[in-house]
């Protein structure tokens, strides 16, 4: 998690006023991590801290809020109908578009609790932003020494859906709210999309998309599942010569069957063939397109927590 600058620009742009509760701070049982955040304005809001009669209480409390910062602790227990059993340390924060100019850093730190004026910086968040910086590594969103530490949100993992149809559009919308994920939505025509994109959703119309496949990143997660077996063949052929993450082609076994003898054909070796996975998702869920949208994103969220796993253990 970390501060989404993008998002808070868009709610205050659309909105004026907009108070930002983060997650500062833990103690026990929580039902969601430090970082986490929502935004709220007067008659709505979006993201969650999560709790229940938490967040209930928080959002309400944030569109009465006179100051410019707050920072409260809640006990989840009796008192908020709950059973956690934990503390949660929340920090509200009143923004409106004079305050986004101070919000360009990639790593933003500030004062939350009394200090001097002008605000020393404590020695261990010194050393929490200089390590930071020489090591390029985001810390962790927290609070310390009475600062809140937040590295700015960067979509970590691209991926990039070739295919605007039934099942397209249900994984746009479905992958779409995820925070870590860089959605790219490729198909041959800007009719082929919907009228209404997904928030953060880049689309791209190509007539030929298997010409776009060198511009995707080599880090990325791909899917498969255009109109046409043609076009998706040339797809999976172009994918095993730029590299990735993963690459998915939606169909039956006998589909790939045919793809794998086409795919040698055109001089792919069977180990490069393997590295295509197909099916996608979780065939016990159904045909439905936002069945399959749900399995294939559980697939992604597992292969990304495994990677992530792999990097921890490296490290």
């Amino acid at each position: 998690m970390g501060f989404d600058v993008a998002a808070l620009r868009k709610a205050v742009k659309d909105h004026g006023r907009v108070v930002r509760v983060v997650i500062a701070a833990i103690r026990g049982s929580s039902p969601r991590e430090p970082g986490t955040a929502m935004l709220v304005w007067d008659g709505g809001q979006s993201g969650t801290i999560g709790g229940g009669s938490l967040e209930f209480e928080a959002a309400a409390a944030a569109r009465l809020q006179a100051v410019a910062r707050t920072l409260s602790t809640h006990a989840l227990g009796p008192g908020l109908g709950q059973c956690c059993g934990g503390a949660v340390t929340l920090l509200s924060e009143v923004f409106h578009a004079a305050d986004l100019a101070a919000l360009d850093e990639e790593i933003i730190a500030r004062p939350v609790s009394p200090a001097p004026v002008p605000p020393s910086i404590p020695m261990p968040v010194k050393r929490i932003l200089a390590a930071a910086r020489s090591q390029g590594i985001a810390p962790k969103p927290q609070l310390a020494e009475g600062w809140m530490i937040e590295p700015v949100h960067r979509p970590a993992q691209p991926v990039w859906i070739w295919g605007a149809g039934h099942v397209g559009r249900a994984l746009a919308g479905v992958l779409a709210p995820l925070p870590d994920l860089e959605i790219t939505w490729i198909d041959t025509a800007a009719d082929r999309f919907p009228a209404l994109v997904p928030p953060g959703v880049t689309t791209v119309p190509a007539s030929d998309p298997a010409l776009v496949v060198p511009h995707a990143p080599e880090n990325a997660m791909h899917l498969v599942l255009t109109y046409s077996h043609a076009l998706d063949l040339a797809l999976c052929h172009a994918l095993l010569g730029r590299g990735f993450a993963f690459a998915g082609l939606i169909g039956s076994k006998t589909k790939w069957a045919r793809f794998r003898s086409r795919l040698a054909a055109l001089g792919r070796s069977p180990e490069q063939i393997s590295r295509i996975t197909c099916p996608i998702g979780d065939p016990q869920l159904g045909k439905h397109p936002q069945m399959i949208a749900v399995g294939v994103a559980a697939q992604l969220l597992r292969l990304s927590a495994e990677d992530e796993l792999r990097k921890d253990r490296r490290a």
